[in-house]
Order: C-alpha cells, then structure tokens, then sequence
C-alpha cells in the first residue's frame, strides 16, 4: 500500500492572455515555479483553477499538459468535481489515465445536506475510479457545507473516498470532528480555505494544506517545518503570509495572478471568472505587503 497523500499540494491557476484564452507558456512556467517550491503535489483544476470557465476540451488538454510537464516527479490530485456523478466519474477516468494520485470532488450543493442522496452520488462517482476519491467539502453556495459528522457518515460508506479537503468554518474544529467521526476509515484530512487556518490545523493532525499557489514556496517551508518538529519556524511564515492571505480572500483569482506576475512567474493576469478587481489604491497595497513579506525565489522567469 502506497504512503497516503501528505504536505503542501496548491491548486494551480489557470492562466489566461488578453484575449481569454489559454496561455500555455504562463501554465508551464507556473509549474515550474512550484516544483522549484518544493511542494508535495499539485491540484488542478479546482474553483481556484477558475475550473467553471474551462471548455471540457480546456480542461482536458490542461491536465495532459500538466502530467506532461510534471512527468512522475510529484502526485497530482485531479479535480473531478461535477454535480453531474456521469461527468465527475468522466473527469476521474481521466485522471486514472494520467496517472493521478486522487481526485477530488465537491459534495454538491444541489444536495444540501441528504446524507442519503449525497452517498448515493458519491458511490456512482466512485464505481470503477481506480483511484482514491477525495471528498472536498466547500461552503455553500459552491458545496453543500456538510456537517463533520455528515461528511464522515459519507466517507464510511463510500470505501473509495480515502481522503476529505474540508474548508467550512470554524474547520480546525470541523477537522477535529471530522477525525472522530471517521474513526480510522480515511487515510487524511487536508485543510484548504486559502491557507488562513493551516496553524490550527496541523496542530489538530491535518496532512496538510491545498491553498492557491502564489505562495507555493512559503506554504511548502511552512508545512516541511511543522513535519520536522519546527514549530517556530512554521509559525513565523504562517505570520508573514496571513496579510497577503486576507488579500487574497477578497480578490482571489485576481490576486493570484497579479503576485504571480511580480514574482516573475507568469505575464498575463486576466481572469475569465467573477469577482473584485483592483483598483490602484489595491495595487499600491499590495505592493507593500509583498515588500514587507520579502518573498524569495522572486527570481523565477517564465518559460
């Protein structure tokens, strides 16, 4: 049996020209820049891979280009999601077929919080998988915002869901529930809502964290600290990313992309999905907060 999942795994952007479309130059160098991170694994595509705006060819050449590139060096997670279970166990096919060490998927909203019909859902995307599922539990309205205990009840009856990304609030303690509930039947539980609770949940026995992947190189020293007993150290980079992580909160997407391209990552930063985007007074912010966090590998240039 493989070692289960564990570590820094961020969910990779999609980065998109002027025009909208696909910049394939920015996704490679993207990648590039968190394998020079030192992270664990990636996530693609996911709500912050703007996965809602991908045509299903898009989303399909993303991955194949994405396992391309990675070529075996570090698991990929693929998102699966889909309140469609047909599309969803599609994604997971393709995700077998890449070689993907788990795929996640979102409890659907439509389902709220039927136990019964969200099980039901969950054991037709599983069936024939042939790899792990991740359950990923977002608030609503993008998830159904289970209960902890509803989530467990989940995962105990799907034997095929081996792993729970849970990012409804308070989720340390949601997490904490969640251990307890499952009692042993997943393999881990991963924190995510941007990397703003990592502290509180590596604490309660988190595998690790899936934030977007601005800050893949922080994320990655903060998570190899805590493993390696370095509370302090894990401690002080949580203190020196939460400013840009609240930033983050607000402008997403944006966000991303915009520390991205002053990071020398990427050259584009449009973004097909919705939500606030800067003003000057937010990019002069912005600067001095990654002044003030004093970044490194801010030397990286795209491909």
């Amino acid at each position: 049996m493989s070692k289960p999942l564990a570590g820094a795994f961020p969910v990779l952007p999609t980065p998109f020209r002027d025009d909208g479309q696909i910049d394939t130059a920015d996704f490679l160098s993207i990648i590039d820049f968190v394998l020079e991170s030192g992270v664990d694994g990636v996530v693609y595509p996911g709500v912050a891979s703007e996965v809602d705006t991908l045509t299903p060819e898009e989303r399909q050449s993303q991955v194949r280009l994405l396992a391309q590139r990675i070529d075996g060096r570090i698991p990929i997670i693929i998102g699966a999601s889909d309140p469609d279970p047909e599309m969803a166990a599609r994604h997971i096919a393709l995700g077998a077929e890449i070689g993907a060490a788990a795929a996640m998927v979102i409890a659907p909203f439509s389902l709220g919080n039927n136990i019964e019909a969200q099980t039901t859902y969950f054991k037709a995307v599983a069936a024939g998988a042939g790899v792990p599922i991740m359950l990923q539990n977002q608030p609503k309205p993008i998830g159904a915002g289970l209960l902890p205990e509803e989530v467990a009840a989940i995962a105990n009856a799907v034997p095929e869901i081996r792993y729970v990304k849970e990012e409804t609030a308070p989720c340390g303690q949601n997490l904490t529930r969640i251990k307890a509930a499952a009692n042993g039947s997943i393999d881990a539980i991963f924190g995510g809502a941007g990397g703003r609770y990592v502290t509180d949940e590596l604490a309660r026995g988190a595998a690790g964290t899936m934030p977007a992947a601005e800050l893949a190189d922080i994320h990655a020293q903060m998570i190899h600290a805590w493993h390696s007993g370095d509370v302090a150290t894990t401690r002080r980079l949580y203190n020196v990313s939460l400013p840009l992580l609240n930033f983050q909160a607000i402008f997403r997407m944006h966000m991303t992309k915009e520390v991205l391209r002053r990071r020398g990552v990427i050259k584009n930063t449009f973004v097909r999905g919705k939500g606030p985007k800067f003003d000057e007074g937010d990019h002069a912010e912005l600067a001095l907060l990654l002044a003030e966090a004093d970044l490194p590998y801010s030397n990286h240039k795209p491909v």
